[in-house]
């Protein structure tokens, strides 16, 4: 993989790939996915390095920080030239003795970004982000029993409040670049408003197609785009069956997930569909599940987990994979036939 394209007006020329440190944050927290070996995390982020993968999107959530030391333990191994791009977010908050296995807290207000972006640098070993994203919009109730803690109190920190502090941080040069994660249509307009929405990360998928007037709202205003979950948190990679999802592990978030329960057949079969065009171009079901979403207009890139390097061998074609106007027919036609995921079926 060596071919890169420009990242919205950013400056930086990406992979169509990118690799996406979710999974290694670990399992000691609501959204893990269960145990993960630190030692395979660092090892299959040197492997894509190799393949030419050239940026991580991780965040401090991940795990409550630990995604962010695994991949600074990655970039300590690599000559400073070799390093990848370093994407990360802010706005998720957990209280240092609060239960884990809690949602965190939105937090946006200017005091605690800055501290979480100066917490990230530190795991990061870097001196500056490369793009700092916020994670999700909004904030919400703030209250913990003992009342000593400093987030023990309720506030909603405005968009325009928010995104001011962003761009503040792009200025003072500790961040490269800034962009949004999870915000629609009406949030991208009030922030470009103020200062341009260099990127977003929406989540976007076979099986999760809402994404497209996000989509296309980037493409009229030249932000890059990054999309999470191509693979649908490993649904679309043609190896899961009924039997898999029963068995995943504890402290896998996705035993509680619909997609993985009560809608599994019907995503299942949808999954099958893209069997034989896997086999037309010689490749295979993730290959053809990450190159729909990189055909789609307003995609940029797309991020992609694996847990170990091997794993790495199952979709890093997709990037130069061309699927067929037929290959697209087809695959919208299996979408409407069997009701799986939502959004257009032809985005």
């Amino acid at each position: 993989m060596t071919a890169t394209t420009p990242l919205g007006t950013t400056g930086m020329e990406i992979s169509r790939i990118g690799f996406g440190a979710w999974a290694a944050g670990g399992s000691d927290w609501k959204f893990g996915w269960g145990p993960q070996d630190d030692a395979d995390s660092v090892a299959t982020i040197l492997a894509l390095v190799e393949r030419g993968v050239n940026w991580i999107d991780t965040a401090p959530a991940y795990g409550v920080g630990h995604s962010e030391e695994v991949v600074g333990k990655a970039l300590a191994q690599l000559p400073e030239a070799d390093r990848p791009l370093v994407f990360t977010k802010v706005g998720l908050v957990w209280t240092e003795t609060e239960d884990l296995g809690g949602s965190p807290r939105k937090v946006m207000r200017a005091e605690y970004v800055r501290r979480d972006v100066e917490a990230s640098l530190r795991r990061l070993g870097v001196d500056r982000i490369d793009l700092l994203q916020v994670h999700w919009p909004g904030d919400g109730a703030l209250a913990v029993p003992d009342g000593d803690d400093p987030l023990a109190e309720r506030w909603a920190t405005p968009l325009a409040e928010y995104w001011q502090t962003m761009a503040e941080l792009k200025r003072e040069g500790l961040v490269r670049a800034i962009g949004l994660s999870n915000h629609g249509v009406a949030e991208l307009a009030e922030a470009e408003a103020i200062a341009h929405v260099e990127t977003l990360q929406p989540p976007f998928s076979l099986l999760q197609r809402d994404s497209v007037p996000e989509l296309a709202w980037c493409a009229d205003h030249g932000t890059g785009t990054i999309v999470y979950q191509p693979l649908h948190s490993g649904l679309l990679t043609g190896a899961f069956s009924r039997e898999r999802a029963e068995s995943l592990p504890e402290g896998d978030w996705r035993r509680g997930s619909p997609d993985f329960t009560t809608n599994l057949d019907r995503n299942l079969a949808l999954v099958d569909a893209l069997r034989p065009i896997a086999h037309g171009h010689g490749t295979t079901v993730s290959s053809v599940a990450i190159a729909w979403a990189l055909s789609v207009r307003g995609v940029t890139g797309a991020i992609v987990g694996a847990r170990r390097p091997e794993q790495l061998h199952d979709w890093i074609d997709a990037a130069s994979l061309e699927l067929t106007p037929g290959d697209l027919d087809a695959i919208a036609a299996a979408i409407e036939a069997t009701g799986a995921g939502s959004g257009p079926a032809r985005p």
